[in-house]
């Protein structure tokens, strides 16, 4: 059982630090299974673990912007007394959360409908090394195109993001959502850039996107499993979601600060470079 609950320390890791950092967390967890694999649990389960380890690091987005999210800010039954029950909420919290759910739209329905075909057709190394090796040499390209822009024309604030900017982070969701190794903070971040948003803002409301996304695939994940638990299971589970709730506070609050003086190449680099090593291993050595 300790072996098993190290391993689970082990994914947890590696899901805290490459949920959010632009190299795609599904595809880490793939690739670190074909070598770290339970020998104590369905292969169900695992299917399984590798979403819902994410409810740990949706967590710890909560707990770091909290006070840009919370929507509530008065006394109910002040509010109720005044002006209202709208008055109990934040206007400009609300109307984010709105943008929110707009971005999860298209994920939303294609991905509820379609998620176990894009499992069998793609969830495979070599899809993995080909969506590793394309977004990173976007994101170079993204980057270098953005280079002698004047950071003035960016949009740096949540108010600043339109609803139509909403839909288009959201179709680059959706295709982190069919093809693993994308990366959905990678796709979204992307998509943000794409459209104008400042490094920090893209990020930050790709933070945001992932609350509602994350938990939801969570829950359909949760809901298709059952709660058929073994016990070793559960602590498996438990595990792996509180280490990727610690790595992941220091991973956001690490990311945070570096992008507001680099850009993202170093992740495009990353990624083509690990796409190359898991084509290499997967076609000529394994």
């Amino acid at each position: 059982m300790l072996i098993e609950i190290i391993k689970s320390i082990l994914f947890g890791i590696v899901e805290g630090i490459t949920e959010w950092l632009p190299i795609s967390s599904t595809g880490h967890l793939i690739l670190v299974e074909q070598f770290v694999k339970f020998s104590q649990v369905s292969p169900e389960f695992w299917n399984m673990f590798e979403v819902v380890i994410q409810f740990g690091a949706i967590l710890a987005v909560v707990l770091l912007y909290w006070n840009k999210i919370y929507p509530i800010t008065k006394n109910k039954k002040k509010a109720i007394k005044s002006t209202g029950i709208l008055s109990y909420f934040n206007k400009d919290i609300m109307i984010l959360w709105a943008k929110i759910l707009t971005a999860c739209i298209p994920a939303a329905i294609i991905g509820v409908l379609f998620d176990e075909v894009f499992e069998a057709l793609f969830y495979n190394p070599f899809c993995i090394a080909l969506a590793l090796i394309i977004f990173g040499v976007a994101f170079i390209i993204i980057e270098n195109y953005n280079k002698n822009k004047s950071t003035k024309k960016q949009k740096h604030t949540n108010s600043q993001i339109t609803y139509k900017d909403c839909i288009i982070i959201g179709l680059f969701q959706l295709l982190a959502a069919i093809f693993p190794g994308t990366s959905r903070s990678g796709a979204t971040i992307l998509g943000g850039l794409l459209i104008g948003l400042s490094r920090p803002n893209a990020a930050e409301f790709t933070f945001y996107l992932a609350i509602p996304t994350m938990l939801g695939a969570s829950l359909l994940k949760l809901v298709k499993f059952g709660l058929a638990f073994t016990g070793i299971e559960l602590v498996i589970l438990l595990v792996g979601m509180i280490v990727s709730f610690f790595v992941s506070i220091f991973v956001i609050k690490f990311l945070m600060n570096y992008i507001k003086k680099h850009d993202f190449k170093i992740f495009g680099y990353y990624r083509i470079i690990l796409g190359i090593i898991v084509l290499i291993y997967f076609c000529f050595v394994k």
